[in-house]
């Protein structure tokens, strides 16, 4: 068994919790390889199959060995299914298969549409825990799931509703958050209207696609707390999509084009920082740009909710206007669950008066999803509208009339299941605006300029 090389005497880092991804990870740890399940075989001219399951085969039988399946009851999908095929340990176990050449890229393909990326199985898994000698190995179910649909779509397999969505991405730079209404460049930044933001600068605000041409009113809350507080910022010459999507999809090289484009762009302006409201982009920007660039991508990337707590913390915003609500908060799976991020969305909403605030009883790993990430809006909007529905039931055990998000994608299926149970679906920025006497504009339901909601 691999050890790490430590100085005598020097505590263990491998004997506290680890979650890949965390950004208060010791460095040791986020330095950690991978266990050896077995000596790497050097084949002459091997298959693409062989080369892809070199690479996953550790990953994959680290989960296949070790025999929990505690992920199961945490996965979004798995509650609402009851699917042993759409399982992580069927995801680990079906590379396995593929490595002794019992199972195909073509036979299991379309098994791994179903997950939305959330990170849930990792965080549940004791393997991913790290606690004591048995389990030094690392769960890694989002990027196996990652690797295999980009395999999928190298050995060309498509999933019909991702590759159309896709290609239209490709047409256009942007993803078709309207479904058949067309998306443009030119109207990229027409949520911005009459707020008088620069282009370029030191400190550039990202929208994401959903926020910049259906929920409007986000970024326009976003950007006028900003001019508030005083903070300086701009907005992207030509901004195209993170690519995160496609990469979560499997199309890896039209990411990695976007990424590009996206990079070269901020160079050009100066930027120096990216600001960014949405949890997904903030994924990308902290974990695919690195892998992509390197080195190259040195861009600060600031989160907007941490950076409005900091905002509060320094008396550069005191929320004032009373904002009589019952509410509970929605956890963003890439914000808590992928990056630990919890404490600054509750820190805001405490600070914000009239608010009556339920939380939830699974914070940190044991919060629920919404459904609306990788990619399953998309292939299969009927399970995303499921989990949705099973999120809003349990918000509505708490007896509030508004859940509170953090993430525009979310916020689309929460708010089609809100109506079930007769509750608002509110994104915090919003909230936070009105509280600070801010009269936003914007809509949600893909008017760029429309009325306030």
């Amino acid at each position: 068994m691999t050890q790490l090389d430590r100085p005598p005497g020097a505590p263990d880092p491998v004997s506290v919790p680890f979650t890949p991804g965390m950004r208060d990870n010791p460095d040791e740890l986020a330095q950690f390889g991978d266990e050896i399940a077995r000596d790497p075989e050097v084949k002459h001219d091997p298959t693409p199959t062989e080369e892809f399951t070199e690479e996953w085969r550790n990953a994959s039988y680290n989960c296949f060995s070790s025999g929990h399946k505690f992920c199961r009851e945490v996965c979004p999908v798995m509650q609402v299914t009851r699917n042993e095929s759409w399982t992580p340990t069927a995801f680990h176990a079906n590379v396995v298969a593929m490595d002794k050449g019992e199972l195909s890229i073509e036979e299991v393909a379309g098994d791994y549409v179903n997950c939305t990326q959330c990170g849930a199985c990792e965080l549940r898994c004791p393997n991913t825990l790290f606690t004591g000698d048995f389990y030094r190995f690392r769960t890694r179910t989002v990027d196996v799931v990652k690797a295999v649909r980009a395999f999928a779509v190298e050995s060309g397999i498509h999933q019909p509703a991702w590759k159309t969505w896709n290609a239209r991405t490709d047409d256009k730079t942007h993803e078709p958050v309207l479904g058949e209404i067309p998306i443009k460049q030119e109207n990229v930044r027409d949520w911005s209207a009459g707020l008088d933001i620069p282009i370029g600068g030191e400190s550039v605000l990202f929208v994401d696609c959903e926020a910049a041409y259906y929920r409007t009113s986000v970024p326009r809350a976003v950007a006028q707390i900003l001019q508030l507080a005083g903070y300086e910022f701009g907005l992207m010459g030509e901004q195209w999509c993170c690519g995160g999507p496609a990469a979560e999809m499997g199309y890896v090289d039209q990411a990695q084009r976007f990424a590009r484009h996206n990079l070269d762009n901020w160079r050009s302006t100066g930027t120096k920082r990216i600001l960014v409201l949405d949890p997904h982009d903030y994924i990308s920007f902290t974990e695919d740009y690195p892998k992509y660039f390197g080195e190259e991508f040195d861009l600060e990337v600031v989160l907007v909710v941490e950076l409005f707590a900091e905002l509060i913390r320094e008396g550069r915003l005191t929320p004032s206007v009373p904002v009589e609500r019952a509410i509970t908060y929605h956890d963003p799976c890439r914000l808590n669950k992928r990056k630990g991020v919890w404490k600054e969305p509750r820190e805001i909403l405490r600070s914000i008066p009239g608010l009556d605030f339920s939380d939830v009883d699974r914070v940190t790993q044991w919060s629920y999803c919404s459904g609306g990430g990788g990619g399953l809006p998309v292939e299969k909007p009927e399970l995303t509208a499921a989990i949705s529905a099973s999120r809003l039931e349990k918000a509505a055990a708490l007896e509030v009339d508004t859940l509170v998000s953090a993430c525009p994608w979310s916020e689309r299926p929460l708010s089609a299941a809100g109506e079930a149970v007769d509750i608002d679906v509110v994104d915090i920025h919003e909230l936070l605006a009105a509280s600070l006497g801010i009269e936003v504009g914007g809509t949600t339901n893909g008017s760029a300029n429309g009325s306030a909601r």
